[in-house]
C-alpha cells in the first residue's frame, strides 16, 4: 500500500534552521540558506515515506521539549537536520553519510570545529539510539528521535504503515521477520527513553504500541503458515 510522502511546509523549517545555525555561532555574513534549500530537497526525496520533512518538524519539536536536558542544544538542534539527511532504505551506512555530510557542510557555514564535531558524534549515534551515561545532547537527541514510538493508536500506525512503504521492495514474510527483530530488541532494551521527560512520558505508551505490533506480526505469521498448502 501506498500511504503517500508526508511533508510539511518548509517555511518554518527554513525559519529554524536560519535560527539552529546562528545559536551554533554561523557568522552573518554565512549565508545559511542554501544549505537549507540542500537538506530539504534531501529530506523531500521520493524513496522517503517516513523519513520526511514532517519526520524532521517532529524532531525538531520534540527537541524543543528536551533542550533544557541538553548541554548544546545548538548541536542538537543541528543532529537533528543531519541524522537522516542520507537515506536510502536499501542501504546500511546512512548515518554515516550523514555525519559526513555534516563535517564538510557545518565547518563551510562557519562553525567551529568542536561543535561540527560534536553534531557528527550525535549523527552517528542514531546507529543505536544508545547514549552513554550523562550523554544529554545524546540522550535529548535520541529520545526526540524515538519519541513517535509513543503516538496513540492512529499516530502509531500511520507510522508503522510508513516504515513499511519504505521498504516496499521487501517481501511480507521477510519484512515481518526483520520488523520482529527490531521490536525485539528495543523491548529488550532496559530503557527506550533516557531523558526524565522521556522516562515520565513516553516509555509505557512506547513498549505497549511495540508490543502490540509484535504480537499483530506473529498473528500474521500464524495466519500466512496456516494458509499455505501442505
Amino acid at each position: 500500500m501506498d500511504t503517500g510522502t508526508p511533508h510539511t511546509d518548509t517555511t518554518a523549517l527554513r525559519a529554524r534552521w536560519r535560527g539552529a545555525t546562528a545559536a551554533a555561532g554561523a557568522p552573518a555574513d554565512r549565508d545559511p540558506d542554501p544549505y537549507a534549500d540542500r537538506l530539504l530537497t534531501a529530506w523531500a526525496e521520493p524513496q522517503r515515506r517516513y523519513h520526511t520533512t514532517a519526520h524532521l518538524a517532529d524532531v525538531l519539536a520534540r527537541i524543543d521539549i528536551l533542550a533544557p536536558h541538553a548541554a548544546d542544544p545548538a548541536a542538537v538542534r543541528l543532529a537533528a537536520w543531519f541524522h537522516d539527511a542520507v537515506y536510502r532504505p536499501d542501504r546500511s551506512e546512512n548515518e554515516e553519510r550523514s555525519a559526513a555530510l555534516a563535517e564538510r557542510a557545518l565547518p563551510e557555514l562557519g562553525i567551529d570545529p568542536a561543535r561540527t564535531a560534536e553534531v557528527a558524534r550525535l549523527v552517528r549515534l542514531t546507529v543505536t539510539h544508545d547514549p552513554a551515561p550523562g550523554d544529554t545532547n545524546g540522550e535529548a537527541l535520541c529520545d526526540a528521535d524515538l519519541a513517535v514510538l509513543a503516538g496513540d493508536s492512529a499516530a502509531y500506525g500511520a507510522y508503522v504503515a510508513a516504515v513499511r512503504a519504505e521498504y516496499g521492495f521487501v517481501p511480507d514474510d521477510a519484512f515481518r521477520t526483520g520488523r520482529a527483530a527490531v521490536l525485539r530488541q528495543l523491548l529488550d532494551l532496559p530503557r527506550l527513553f533516557r531523558t526524565p521527560y522521556g522516562t515520565a512520558h513516553w516509555e509505557a505508551p512506547a513498549r505497549a504500541n511495540l508490543a502490540a505490533e509484535l504480537a499483530e506480526l506473529a498473528e500474521l505469521t500464524k495466519r500466512t503458515e496456516r494458509a499455505e498448502p501442505s
